[in-house]
Protein backbone atom coordinates (compact mmCIF):
# COMPACT_ATOMS: atom_id res chain seq x y z
CA UNK A 1 0.00 0.00 0.00
CA UNK A 2 1.27 3.44 -0.80
CA UNK A 3 0.29 6.90 0.22
CA UNK A 4 -1.07 8.77 3.19
CA UNK A 5 -1.68 6.17 5.87
CA UNK A 6 1.58 4.24 5.78
CA UNK A 7 3.27 6.50 8.30
CA UNK A 8 2.11 7.93 11.60
CA UNK A 9 2.57 11.44 10.21
CA UNK A 10 0.42 10.57 7.20
CA UNK A 11 -2.28 9.16 9.44
CA UNK A 12 -2.17 12.25 11.67
CA UNK A 13 -2.49 14.44 8.58
CA UNK A 14 -5.48 12.41 7.37
CA UNK A 15 -7.07 12.62 10.82
CA UNK A 16 -6.60 16.39 11.00
CA UNK A 17 -8.03 16.85 7.52
CA UNK A 18 -11.16 14.71 7.94
CA UNK A 19 -12.06 14.27 11.63
CA UNK A 20 -14.17 17.43 12.04
CA UNK A 21 -16.10 16.85 8.81
CA UNK A 22 -16.69 13.18 9.66
CA UNK A 23 -17.87 14.11 13.16
CA UNK A 24 -20.36 16.63 11.71
CA UNK A 25 -21.65 14.03 9.27
CA UNK A 26 -22.15 11.45 12.02
CA UNK A 27 -23.73 14.10 14.27
CA UNK A 28 -26.45 14.63 11.65
CA UNK A 29 -27.38 10.96 12.08
CA UNK A 30 -27.07 10.50 15.84
CA UNK A 31 -27.87 14.01 17.14
CA UNK A 32 -25.32 13.94 19.97
CA UNK A 33 -21.89 15.54 19.59
CA UNK A 34 -20.14 13.32 22.15
CA UNK A 35 -21.53 10.20 20.56
CA UNK A 36 -20.57 11.52 17.09
CA UNK A 37 -17.00 12.19 18.22
CA UNK A 38 -16.74 8.69 19.65
CA UNK A 39 -18.01 7.09 16.44
CA UNK A 40 -15.72 9.23 14.28
CA UNK A 41 -12.76 8.12 16.39
CA UNK A 42 -13.93 4.52 15.98
CA UNK A 43 -14.00 4.96 12.18
CA UNK A 44 -10.39 6.17 12.27
CA UNK A 45 -9.47 3.26 14.52
CA UNK A 46 -10.97 0.86 11.97
CA UNK A 47 -8.95 2.59 9.26
CA UNK A 48 -5.78 2.24 11.31
CA UNK A 49 -6.36 -1.42 12.23
CA UNK A 50 -7.66 -2.65 8.89
CA UNK A 51 -6.97 -0.16 6.09
CA UNK A 52 -8.47 -0.66 2.64
CA UNK A 53 -6.26 -2.20 -0.03
CA UNK A 54 -5.97 1.14 -1.78
CA UNK A 55 -5.74 4.57 -0.27
CA UNK A 56 -7.73 5.95 -3.19
CA UNK A 57 -10.71 7.91 -1.81
CA UNK A 58 -9.98 7.46 1.90
CA UNK A 59 -12.40 10.29 2.65
CA UNK A 60 -15.19 8.27 1.04
CA UNK A 61 -14.13 5.16 2.95
CA UNK A 62 -14.24 7.11 6.22
CA UNK A 63 -17.67 8.56 5.42
CA UNK A 64 -19.12 5.15 4.57
CA UNK A 65 -17.59 3.58 7.66
CA UNK A 66 -18.69 6.44 9.93
CA UNK A 67 -22.24 6.37 8.59
CA UNK A 68 -22.47 2.60 8.97
CA UNK A 69 -21.21 2.87 12.54
CA UNK A 70 -23.74 5.61 13.28
CA UNK A 71 -26.67 3.70 11.80
CA UNK A 72 -25.66 0.44 13.49
CA UNK A 73 -25.30 2.27 16.78
CA UNK A 74 -28.76 3.84 16.40
CA UNK A 75 -30.24 0.38 15.82
CA UNK A 76 -28.44 -1.00 18.88
CA UNK A 77 -29.69 1.82 21.07
CA UNK A 78 -33.22 1.42 19.75
CA UNK A 79 -33.14 -2.33 20.52
CA UNK A 80 -31.71 -1.68 23.95
CA UNK A 81 -34.34 0.94 24.73
CA UNK A 82 -37.04 -1.49 23.59
CA UNK A 83 -35.79 -4.25 25.88
CA UNK A 84 -35.19 -1.90 28.79
CA UNK A 85 -38.75 -0.61 28.45
CA UNK A 86 -40.03 -4.17 28.76
CA UNK A 87 -38.07 -4.83 31.95
CA UNK A 88 -39.98 -4.32 35.16
CA UNK A 89 -39.20 -1.13 37.01
CA UNK A 90 -37.18 -1.61 40.17
CA UNK A 91 -39.21 -1.44 43.34
CA UNK A 92 -39.03 1.74 45.32
CA UNK A 93 -36.90 1.71 48.45
CA UNK A 94 -38.73 2.75 51.54
CA UNK A 95 -35.74 4.01 53.45
CA UNK A 96 -31.96 4.29 53.29
CA UNK A 97 -31.45 1.22 55.50
CA UNK A 98 -33.32 -0.98 53.02
CA UNK A 99 -31.31 0.46 50.15
CA UNK A 100 -28.06 -0.24 51.98
CA UNK A 101 -29.14 -3.78 52.88
CA UNK A 102 -30.05 -4.48 49.24
CA UNK A 103 -26.74 -3.09 48.04
CA UNK A 104 -24.86 -5.27 50.55
CA UNK A 105 -26.79 -8.37 49.36
CA UNK A 106 -25.94 -7.54 45.75
CA UNK A 107 -22.25 -7.15 46.58
CA UNK A 108 -22.25 -10.47 48.44
CA UNK A 109 -23.96 -12.27 45.58
CA UNK A 110 -21.48 -10.82 43.07
CA UNK A 111 -18.54 -11.86 45.25
CA UNK A 112 -19.88 -15.40 45.57
CA UNK A 113 -20.54 -15.60 41.81
CA UNK A 114 -16.98 -14.42 41.16
CA UNK A 115 -15.67 -17.21 43.41
CA UNK A 116 -17.49 -19.90 41.41
CA UNK A 117 -16.22 -21.45 38.19
CA UNK A 118 -17.37 -19.52 35.10
CA UNK A 119 -19.93 -22.02 33.74
CA UNK A 120 -21.86 -22.52 36.99
CA UNK A 121 -21.87 -18.77 37.62
CA UNK A 122 -23.10 -18.11 34.08
CA UNK A 123 -25.83 -20.73 34.47
CA UNK A 124 -27.10 -19.12 37.68
CA UNK A 125 -27.14 -15.65 36.17
CA UNK A 126 -28.95 -16.84 33.05
CA UNK A 127 -31.50 -18.73 35.13
CA UNK A 128 -32.09 -15.65 37.29
CA UNK A 129 -32.81 -13.72 34.09
CA UNK A 130 -35.55 -16.19 33.20
CA UNK A 131 -33.84 -18.30 30.56
CA UNK A 132 -35.18 -21.83 30.15
CA UNK A 133 -32.97 -24.88 30.62
CA UNK A 134 -32.88 -25.39 26.86
CA UNK A 135 -31.88 -21.79 26.25
CA UNK A 136 -29.13 -22.00 28.87
CA UNK A 137 -27.81 -25.18 27.24
CA UNK A 138 -27.79 -23.54 23.82
CA UNK A 139 -26.13 -20.36 25.05
CA UNK A 140 -23.39 -22.17 26.97
CA UNK A 141 -23.00 -25.04 24.48
CA UNK A 142 -24.03 -27.62 27.07
CA UNK A 143 -26.09 -30.75 26.42
CA UNK A 144 -29.67 -29.66 27.20
CA UNK A 145 -30.29 -32.90 29.10
CA UNK A 146 -27.46 -32.04 31.51
CA UNK A 147 -28.43 -28.45 32.25
CA UNK A 148 -30.87 -29.24 35.06
CA UNK A 149 -28.35 -31.35 36.95
CA UNK A 150 -25.56 -28.87 36.37
CA UNK A 151 -27.79 -26.01 37.48
CA UNK A 152 -28.69 -27.87 40.70
CA UNK A 153 -24.96 -28.39 41.36
CA UNK A 154 -24.26 -24.73 40.63
CA UNK A 155 -27.00 -23.74 43.08
CA UNK A 156 -25.52 -26.01 45.78
CA UNK A 157 -22.02 -24.60 45.14
CA UNK A 158 -23.39 -21.07 45.38
CA UNK A 159 -25.19 -21.78 48.66
CA UNK A 160 -22.13 -23.50 50.14
CA UNK A 161 -19.84 -20.60 49.19
CA UNK A 162 -22.34 -18.04 50.47
CA UNK A 163 -22.77 -19.79 53.83
CA UNK A 164 -18.99 -20.18 54.23
CA UNK A 165 -18.50 -16.46 53.64
CA UNK A 166 -21.55 -14.88 55.25
CA UNK A 167 -23.44 -17.45 57.29
CA UNK A 168 -27.02 -18.42 56.45
CA UNK A 169 -28.57 -17.51 53.07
Amino acid sequence: MTGKIESAAGFDELFAAHYARLTRLIYRVVGDIGWAEELAAEAFLKLHRNPPLSDHNLAGWLCRTGLRLALDNLKKRKRRAHYEAQAPAPGAMHNPEEALAQLERQVRVRQVLAALKPDPAAMLVLRSEGYSLGEIGALLHINPGSVGTMLARADMAFRKEYVERYGEC
